[in-house]
């Protein structure tokens, strides 16, 4: 390996070759910048014959300081965007000035980078309306023309590894759609494939990999990279969220910059570091200067940011203010700058929805940045922390049903009440009668829990549109029917809500839509407080419902006052409550569940008695990702 006509210092080689990336996360100053004194590598132009076209076609081509004929090496395809040619990168991106300057450091491997017209067609000059369809057309076409003509040219004119492995693609903008729709339609060619500003040319991420299993396995690095003011910032957006969801390793790399050569050279220095060497797919998500808004922000808000690897910075702006902290359970000291913004960067957050708070001299209020929740027995700013298994409750094009803000009057309670009912997709245009799961929320909650917190809508649309699910109506109850909170809670507030259930809200719901309303097309089902509420009135009335789900719940172990007579019924009930349901769910978060103990030992109590139920645990603590995924289990099971 020759540098400038001197070898490289062994030590060099072998750090090269045998560590992983060691790479900072963003360009320095400079680095774009003609040095003085370092070896540089040449760029010609080049003619190859093309048999797609039918035309003699050009292109540029970097071969690297100390360039040998005698030593074979990778080659990376970089391609220009729609106004541009072969050129393009040439004229507003320095590429040899980036590379050479990562050479002179030792930063990169020794590589070719070949710069084609990616406008595969006679006229291929970027004149004229470069939207014509014609001229659309050409850059698929280049698919066919890089792979026929132009590779097998490069390989045969220049000392080149030809191997799947040795071998790269990346572009920008419009170059960037062709470069992840070659690279990732290509995986026998292409282990290394970039994304920069990718355009709407970009295939749909299904289309782009259909198999996520092949691609782990073919693909060394995939890289999507965007500036955060880029108006087609969603189309790299919507291919790293499905890479996530189905765990493909890549680096989604977000910075400041709009749709221009800042933002692409940039990626093509980070890009390039990463080329021909191992690779820890590991560190892959701590590579990012911005992380993404949280889907729970205000519209048009830039923070909450979550990072790739789910550290969240938080911004807010209190010039007057003397401390700041931001409280998800754990406290974070943000710093404030010049302008008065307050800032911090939390560690990793778990997945899932979290409740959090603005403390601004130790009064907690909302982020205004932030939408807010009723959770606490008060309105708290909330954050969606996404992850790889929210698939199911990931808004996607299917038929959508409805939730419906409904009031009635409760004799019961002698009060005006509310509740949120969900109506499955086709319920208006229909004459069905549908079967109805009554479902309660958790303690500090209310009626809006499972709507909002809960993604109830989304995924019962998402499971019925698979036909995992029947078409059922969802009524979303409030379950306060006391102020006492939990330290009053007692039978007296148990009997109230099942009052409450059956001569308000039942009849109400059955009143007001088409449904089924014998039992064995009920459910009942809640989590934490609604669980208990669950297994008073569900248990008690087993003729009224044939299913009960019960999640992260179960009777106080050390409230004997409460639990043995609830116990003493089942007993002596044993019988008809195991011939009357269908199902008894119970489900919990896991060993962090604070309801866990509990639970096991009403358990017990349960194998003594003969009682019947299924069991299930999903990690992940007393939270609504829980209590999502046990939705989405249970909602499957009923009705069938």
């Amino acid at each position: 390996m020759k540098k400038s006509g001197f070898l490289l210092p062994i030590f060099l080689v072998l750090h090269l070759s045998t560590f992983a990336q060691n790479i900072e996360k963003e360009a320095p100053k400079g680095f774009d910048q003609v040095r003085t004194g370092i070896a540089t590598g040449r760029i010609d132009t080049i003619s190859y014959p093309s048999k797609t076209v039918g035309t003699t076609r050009r292109a540029l081509i970097y071969t690297p300081p100390g360039f040998d004929k005698k030593t074979k090496y990778p080659v990376l395809y970089l391609l220009h965007g729609i106004g541009g040619d072969e050129k393009e990168w040439l004229k507003g991106g320095s590429p040899q000035v980036i590379l050479d300057n990562l050479y002179a450091e030792g930063k990169i491997k020794p590589m070719i980078v070949v710069m084609p017209n990616g406008r595969a067609m006679k006229d291929d000059r970027a004149v004229g309306n470069v939207f014509d369809k014609d001229k659309v057309e050409a850059f698929a076409t280049f698919e066919k023309d890089l792979l026929n003509d132009l590779i097998p040219f490069i390989e045969k004119k220049y000392p080149t590894l030809t191997d799947q492995e040795h071998r790269a693609i990346a572009g920008l903008s419009m170059g960037g759609g062709q470069s992840l729709n070659f690279g990732l339609g290509n995986l026998d060619k292409f282990a290394w494939v970039g994304g920069f500003s990718s355009a709407p040319n970009t295939k749909l991420p299904q289309e782009l990999v259909p198999d996520p299993e092949e691609a782990k396995k073919k693909l060394k690095l995939l890289w999507i990279s965007c500036g955060d003011q880029d108006g087609l910032i969603g189309f790299s957006q919507r291919t790293h969220d499905y890479l996530y969801q189905h765990e493909v390793p890549h680096i989604y790399y977000i910075e400041p910059g709009g749709h221009d050569f800042k933002v692409w050279k940039s990626g093509l220095y980070m890009f390039s570091q990463f080329l021909f060497k191992p690779v820890d797919t590991a560190s892959f998500t701590s590579y990012s200067v911005l992380g993404t808004p949280a889907s729970t922000n205000i519209r048009n808000n830039k923070y909450p940011q979550i990072l790739p690897d789910n550290r969240v910075v938080f911004r807010v702006k209190a010039p007057d203010a003397q401390k700041v902290q931001f409280d998800l359970g754990k406290k974070y000291e943000a710093v404030k700058d010049t302008s008065g913004f307050w800032t911090v960067t939390t560690e990793p957050i778990s997945r899932g929805f979290h409740y959090y708070s603005l403390l601004i001299d130790g009064v907690p209020v909302v982020d205004p940045a932030s939408e807010t929740f009723y959770g606490m027995g008060r309105m708290a700013s909330g954050i969606e922390i996404p992850f790889s298994g929210s698939g199911y409750y990931t808004m996607k094009d299917v038929p959508h049903g409805d939730i419906r803000i409904k009031q009635y009057y409760s004799k019961a309670l002698n009060a005006w009440r509310e509740m949120y009912v969900y109506t499955p997709p086709g319920y208006d245009q229909s004459d069905e009668k549908y079967p109805v799961l009554y479902l309660l929320h958790g303690g500090g909650e209310d009626q809006r829990g499972w709507a909002t917190q809960g993604k109830t809508n989304v995924i019962l649309d998402n499971l019925i549109a698979e036909s995992k699910a029947k078409p059922m109506i969802v009524a979303m109850l409030d379950g306060n029917v006391s102020s006492g909170g939990l330290a009053g809670f007692n039978e007296n507030v148990l009997r109230a809500f099942e009052n409450e259930l059956k001569v308000a809200a039942i009849p109400f719901v059955e009143g007001s839509f088409r449904v089924k309303t014998d039992a064995q097309n009920r459910a009942l089902a809640g989590l934490s407080m609604g669980g208990l509420q669950t297994l008073y009135a569900g248990i008690k009335n087993t003729d009224q419902f044939a299913y009960l789900g019960v999640f992260s719940s179960g009777w106080f172990a050390n409230n004997t006052k409460l639990s043995d007579p609830q116990y003493e019924f089942m007993k002596n009930n044993a019988q008809t409550i195991n011939s009357n349901l269908k199902e008894l769910w119970i489900s919990m978060g896991g060993k962090e569940d604070i309801a866990y103990q509990n639970c096991q030992i009403m358990l017990k109590k349960f194998d003594e008695m003969g009682i019947k139920y299924q069991y299930s645990e999903y990690a992940g603590g007393h939270t609504w990702p829980v209590w999502r995924h046990d939705l989405m289990e249970f909602s499957q099971l009923l009705f069938k």
